[in-house]
C-alpha cells in the first residue's frame, strides 16, 4: 500500500487527548467485553491509538454486518451525484419485471430516500421472508409484501430495505456495489482486498456482507469527517454528507439510548452531536465532528451500548483544543498494554502431569464415532491428540471438515466447517478426566465457538455454544458411539 494513503500517526498528547483517557477507555472496555477484537482512535487526523486484541491482527479483515450499510448509502450518493438517480424516484420504477400484480398506494409511493432512512412503510423488517425465496428472488420478495404504513412516516430498521438499494445501484450503474465503490471510494482511500456477499442474483447484499480491516473503517470515518475530501480531494460531495448523516426520521425519544437520536441514511444519531455506522456484535465507525474525531471498534459482543457510553465516559471529557505537555510516563504505559492486547486463553487442566493426559488422549484417539441423526447433517466425529496439539475431523454429507488447535496454547489454521474456507485460531483443555473443551476463534469474525466433547466408555456427547449469535447460543446435544 502507498504510504500516502496510510493515515498518519500522532501521540495523543499532540492531538489534544491525555493517554491516560485512552488507557482508562480500554481497560473498561476489557473489564465490561472481553471480546474487543480491533481498535483505532483518530483525532485531527492522526491516528493517536491502535490496537488488537491476539489472534485479531491489524492485516486481517473483518465482517462489518450492518456497517456495510453505510457503505452502501454512500454507493447511492455518488450515483446521485452523477446524477443517474435521484432519491425522490420510485422504488417500483427500477423492477418492473418483479412487480406484484396488484401494487398498494403504500408501494407505488415508496421512494428510495424512504429505503435510505429505514422508512419504508413496512410494520416489521422484512429480511426473514425476502432471503428465504425459493427461487432467490430477493427483489421480488421485497415488492410483494404488504406495506403496511404510509412511506416516510414510520421507523422499521429493514436490511433488505438496504439491499434494495444495492439492487437499484446495479441497475443504473451496470456493476455490483463492490465494483461501483472500489474505484471512487476503496482506491483512493488504499482500501485493499475488500469483500462483499452476493445474494442468489449475484446483487452484493447492501445491508450486510462487507469485509475490510479496522483501519479502512477508520479512512472511510475520517472521510466523512473531513465531508467527503481525504487528503485534499473530494470524494463524496460534502452536500451528500450533510444529508446522510443529519436525522430523517425518529427512531425513539430516550436520551439514555445511541438507537433513538434519529436515523439518517443508513447512519445513526448519536449523543454529543456524533453520528455512527454500526453492525451487529460490536463493529463501530463513530464520527464525532464537535470533537475532529473518529472511533473505529470491531468485535464480538451482544450489547452494543456499553462500548459507546464508555467513549461519551472516558474520552469526550478528556479532550482539549490544543496541544498538552507530553506525559511520557502516561504514553509508555498506554503503549506497552496496546503490545499486549490479547484475548484470554483458559490455561486450566484437569491433569496433574502429561502422563495422566497422555493416557487419556491415547484411549481416545483416532477412534471414530457415528453420531445420532441431527439438523446438521453430521455423521461421525474423531479427535487426534500428537504433539500437544489435536486434530477434530467431523464427517458430513457434503464432506469432512477439520478443526485443529494447540492444547493449550493457540494455534491458527483454516477450516471450511462454516461453509467456505476461514483463518481459526484455536487452542483445547481438558476441564476435566472424560470432557475436552475446544475454543474456535474465526478471526476475521466476531463468532468464537466452545465445543465440548464428554467421553464415557464407547460413547461421546458433543455440546457447545458460540459467543454471539442472531438466534441461539446453544445448539442441541449430540451424541454417538464408537465402532
Amino acid at each position: 500500500m502507498n504510504n500516502n494513503k496510510q493515515l498518519p500517526r500522532s501521540t495523543p498528547e499532540k492531538q489534544g487527548i491525555h493517554s491516560k483517557a485512552i488507557l482508562d477507555f480500554i481497560e473498561d472496555l476489557e473489564k465490561e467485553e472481553n471480546e474487543i477484537h480491533g481498535l483505532m482512535i483518530l483525532r485531527h487526523g492522526h491516528v493517536v491509538s491502535e490496537g488488537w486484541w491476539a489472534p485479531y491482527r491489524s492485516e486481517l479483515k473483518h465482517m462489518l454486518f450492518s456497517l456495510s450499510k453505510s457503505f452502501t448509502s454512500t454507493a447511492v450518493g455518488l450515483a446521485v451525484n452523477e446524477g443517474i438517480m435521484s432519491v425522490e424516484d420510485k422504488v417500483i420504477s427500477y423492477f418492473p419485471k418483479e412487480l406484484p400484480e396488484n401494487i398498494s398506494e403504500n408501494l407505488s409511493e415508496m421512494k428510495v430516500k424512504h429505503l435510505l432512512s429505514m422508512s419504508t412503510g413496512h410494520d416489521k423488517d422484512t429480511t426473514d421472508h425476502v432471503v428465504s425465496q425459493t427461487e432467490g428472488n430477493w427483489v421480488k420478495g421485497f415488492l410483494e409484501l404488504e406495506v403496511e404504513h404510509e412511506p416516510g412516516t414510520y421507523f422499521v430498521y429493514n436490511t433488505t430495505a438496504t439491499y434494495m438499494l444495492s439492487a437499484i445501484v446495479q441497475k443504473v450503474t451496470g456493476q455490483t456495489l463492490l465494483n461501483y465503490l472500489t474505484p471512487r471510494i476503496f482506491e483512493p482511500l488504499g482500501i485493499e482486498g475488500a469483500t462483499f456477499e452476493t445474494c442468489p442474483k449475484g446483487i452484493n447484499t447492501g445491508g450486510f456482507g462487507l469485509s475490510i480491516k479496522t483501519e479502512d473503517i477508520a479512512k472511510f470515518g475520517q472521510l466523512y469527517l473531513e465531508k467527503g475530501r481525504y487528503n485534499g480531494k473530494p470524494l463524496i460531495p460534502e452536500e451528500w454528507i450533510a444529508e446522510a448523516t443529519k436525522s430523517h426520521i425518529s427512531n425513539g425519544s430516550s436520551k439514555d439510548s445511541d438507537w433513538e437520536q434519529g436515523y439518517g441514511y443508513q447512519f445513526w444519531r448519536c449523543s454529543h452531536n456524533a453520528y455512527r455506522g454500526d453492525g451487529a456484535f460490536g463493529q463501530y465507525c463513530v464520527v464525532m465532528p464537535d470533537q475532529d474525531m473518529v472511533v473505529a471498534i470491531n468485535s464480538g459482543i451482544d450489547d452494543m451500548q456499553p462500548v459507546l457510553s464508555l467513549i461519551w465516559k472516558h474520552l469526550l471529557p478528556q479532550l482539549g483544543k490544543g496541544i498538552f505537555t507530553d506525559n511520557a510516563e502516561g504514553y509508555d504505559e498506554l503503549t506497552e498494554k496496546l503490545l499486549s492486547l490479547k484475548l484470554p486463553v483458559s490455561k486450566e487442566c484437569y491433569f496433574d502431569n502429561n502422563t495422566e493426559m497422555s493416557t487419556v488422549e491415547n484411549e481416545i484417539c483416532d477412534k471414530y464415532y457415528n453420531l445420532q441423526e441431527n439438523k446438521h447433517g453430521f455423521n461421525q466425529l474423531s479427535i487426534r491428540f500428537e504433539d500437544s496439539k489435536f486434530q477434530i475431523s467431523i464427517v458430513h454429507s457434503k464432506g469432512e471438515y477439520k478443526i485443529s488447535g494447540g492444547i493449550g496454547k493457540r494455534l491458527e489454521d483454516k477450516t471450511d466447517l462454516l461453509g467456505t474456507m476461514s483463518a481459526t485460531s484455536s487452542y483445547g483443555y481438558w476441564a476435566s478426566a472424560n470432557t475436552f473443551v475446544t475454543k474456535l476463534q474465526f478471526i476475521e469474525t466476531p463468532f468464537c465457538y466452545t465445543i465440548k466433547l464428554y467421553f464415557e466408555g464407547n460413547r461421546i456427547e458433543i455440546s457447545g455454544n458460540v459467543n454471539v449469535s442472531f438466534g441461539t447460543k446453544e445448539p442441541p446435544i449430540l451424541r454417538g458411539e464408537a465402532y
